[in-house]
């Protein structure tokens, strides 16, 4: 079954245990989590960021956190336009990236209806053996599938305003809580419908858009990728085609050099 995460914004403090804790675990560098209280955004370094937003609903204003990540998409935009498969699905619903297979390209950051995936712009091309890639959360997956166990997002959270789970439990949870507490929720659950169907769930106090959540088509997004991938200029396509001959010349050279240190040493 599909795995899904419920984000409940009206629980979230703002503690940024999540943030924190993701940061260490992956070992992602950067010097505001250490030495400042600004709120980073979402990058290459950050998979995922608590926001804050100030609302105002009328009679007050309120001030709401909310956490932020990849919504890990039933049918992933991203995925669809990867041209050298660096990005895929797993059996739980995760989308997960190979970090060997990047070539750059980007086409992934902007096919991605939620602004998702990011470029390492601060790393410097190393030849054919590295530079910069593509990266973003990945739902934990190799906790999740091999350890058997949940997100460390989750598991840090002091207030369970994130839960982990089957993604049916979670939409369930979800309209549980709000026909349960008609006055604290506004009545929509985010992700259900959006682009086909997100794992990362929203319920909040307020309408989504107010915390910075985007409107977007219901359908499956690769539906319109065709329509992007004929936008894209003639001349980039041939350089993606050439970086694609790259990955494939340096990924046989570096199988062969393996072949013939492993023959040298028999």
């Amino acid at each position: 079954m599909p795995v899904g995460m419920l984000v409940d914004t009206t629980k979230c403090i703002g503690c940024r245990n999540c943030e924190i804790n993701c940061h260490k675990y992956y070992n992602l560098p950067d010097i505001r989590l250490a030495g400042t209280d600004a709120s980073p955004e979402l990058d290459a370094y950050h998979y995922n960021v608590v926001k804050f937003y100030q609302v105002n609903t009328g009679s007050i204003t309120k001030n709401i956190s909310i956490h932020k990540q990849c919504f890990h998409c039933s049918n992933p935009a991203c995925m669809s336009v990867c041209p050298v498969g660096a990005l895929h699905k797993t059996e739980n619903g995760s989308v997960i990236w190979n970090e060997g297979k990047c070539i750059g390209c980007r086409y992934c950051q902007n096919a991605c209806p939620f602004d998702i995936p990011k470029f390492e712009w601060n790393v410097g091309w190393e030849g054919l053996t590295g530079g910069p890639k593509i990266a973003k959360c990945i739902f934990c997956y190799e906790l999740v599938t091999t350890q058997n166990t949940t997100t460390i997002c989750n598991q840090v959270c002091p207030t369970k305003a994130i839960l982990f789970g089957e993604r049916d439990d979670m939409i369930a949870e979800a309209h549980d809580r709000i026909s349960a507490n008609p006055d604290r929720y506004y009545n929509y659950v985010y992700g259900e419908q959006e682009v086909g169907g997100t794992a990362l769930l929203y319920i909040n106090a307020v309408s989504p858009d107010q915390l910075g959540l985007p409107t977007t088509k219901n359908q499956f997004y690769p539906e319109y990728t065709h329509e992007f991938l004929s936008r894209i200029p003639l001349e980039i396509s041939a350089i993606a085609i050439v970086l694609s001959g790259i990955y494939i010349f340096r990924s046989r050279r570096m199988a062969s050099k393996a072949e013939n240190s492993s023959g040298g040493k028999d």
